[in-house]
């Protein structure tokens, strides 16, 4: 009990006491008139007092320990007590129409929204908001991710269709005109190959083991010894690759006829690739036979793990959350202010939601109320009232005794009057 109650009690106690010392003090006086009296009045007052104190106790207990009939009252009803409460509270003071009535008064989204702009760049805010973005990313399961990409990328690799794709392909492979590249790219490529000294020494040998090995009889066959005495290896090496040479800077001129022979061959033949069924069954199941034998799960996790480790190191740098986060809680912000219909929306789904809550656990709030109160015993209980309404409850015996004390003087004052 509080030191304020314990001091209301003591006036109660002084309040009776004086009463029955006055009452006992003025008997020897009774026969005068102002000793009748006071006498009557201290006489009022301690009965008031004590009827007062026998009111107040049997709310809370038997007075002196006796089993009085009618009291103790609140131990005795305890359960109707309960009862009692718990109907006000959900039927009087605390009801549905009552809370959601409270709650359709208030602008959640608005107070959602100041807070938001008000606190977004408080160190707390920052904190937290790195705190909840690294949990996310560091509970990512990467395998099971990784696991999808690759199931997801080889799905779409193989619903691509080659008879559908392939002359797409064509198509552009000739609009970009690279046939007429891919040419070019040879003739760089045999240009390289043929001024290189090592292909000169081979073609000038090549050239004389043939010239030597040819079979020819009479005037031919000594015209053949007097020109391989004349030329060697080196010569005649000199003389095939300046030929090649010639030959590749005629194919580069773009009007010579053999080049646009050559190239009008490859595009009739890349254009009959279009419709022959056999090279796309043949692209088909090739793709097939890539997508069986293709492993790109632990080449995805890789990536995706130094991908993690990235953004984990990124979110813990000031410029994470100055330039990837504050802007865009204050354009959202600032959207939705500016947003009146978009605002009303998210206020009508949060109060549905608070509605559709307090349909669903409405009878939780006495169920709560009484599981509390029947966590204490009867003498916490009548404790925690008298510690909370003592002070009244005491005063009430004070005021008995004051009361009774007037009255009391008023009656004698009539009956010794007439």
């Amino acid at each position: 009990m509080t030191k304020r109650s314990k001091k209301s009690k003591h006036l109660a106690t002084i309040s009776l006491a004086i009463m029955g010392t006055g009452f006992v003090a003025t008997i020897p006086f009774q026969q005068s008139l102002w000793g009748m009296i006071l006498q009557g009045g201290f006489e009022a007052g301690l009965v008031g007092g004590l009827a007062d104190w026998f009111a107040v106790t049997a709310l809370f207990r038997h007075p002196l320990g006796i089993p009085i009939p009618h009291t103790a009252l609140l131990p005795k009803n305890r359960k109707r007590i309960t009862a009692t409460i718990i109907s006000m509270l959900e039927n009087d003071w605390l009801t549905k129409a009552s809370i959601k009535q409270k709650i359709g008064s208030i602008r959640f989204t608005e107070r959602l929204l100041g807070i938001i702009e008000k606190e977004k760049d408080s160190p707390a805010v920052r904190k937290t908001v790195v705190a909840m973005i690294r949990q996310i990313i560091e509970q990512i399961e990467l395998q099971k991710l990784a696991h999808l990409i690759e199931k997801e990328v080889k799905s779409q690799i193989d619903q691509l269709d080659s008879n559908v794709y392939l002359p797409i392909l064509i198509d552009q492979f000739l609009k970009r005109k690279y046939d007429e590249k891919a040419v070019d790219f040879i003739l760089d490529e045999m240009e390289e190959w043929a001024n290189k000294e090592t292909t000169k020494n081979r073609l000038g040998q090549l050239a004389v083991d043939a010239i030597e090995n040819i079979q020819a009889d009479g005037f031919m066959q000594f015209a053949l010894r007097s020109f391989s005495s004349l030329v060697n290896a080196d010569r005649l090496g000199n003389i095939i690759q300046s030929l090649i040479g010639k030959g590749i800077a005629s194919f580069r001129d773009p009007l010579n006829q053999n080049r646009q022979t050559l190239l009008f061959s490859i595009e009739t033949k890349l254009k009959k690739m279009k419709d022959d069924e056999k090279i796309t069954e043949e692209l088909n199941q090739w793709k097939s036979q890539l997508l069986k034998e293709w492993k790109v799960e632990e080449k995805i996790l890789d990536s995706l793990t130094a991908l993690r480790q990235k953004a984990l190191d990124y979110i813990e740098t000031p410029s994470f959350f100055d330039n990837s986060i504050l802007p865009l809680v204050s354009a959202t912000v600032e959207r939705l202010k500016n947003d009146s219909e978009k605002t009303e929306q998210i206020e009508n789904w949060v109060r549905s939601q608070i509605f559709d809550f307090v349909d669903k656990n409405h009878s939780k709030i006495g169920s709560l109320v009484e599981e509390n109160l029947n966590k204490l015993d009867d003498a916490t209980l009548i404790d925690m009232l008298e510690t909370n309404v003592g002070k009244d409850l005491q005063w009430i015996r004070v005021n008995g005794a004051i009361c009774g004390f007037l009255i009391g003087l008023v009656l004698v004052s009539i009956r010794a009057f007439f």
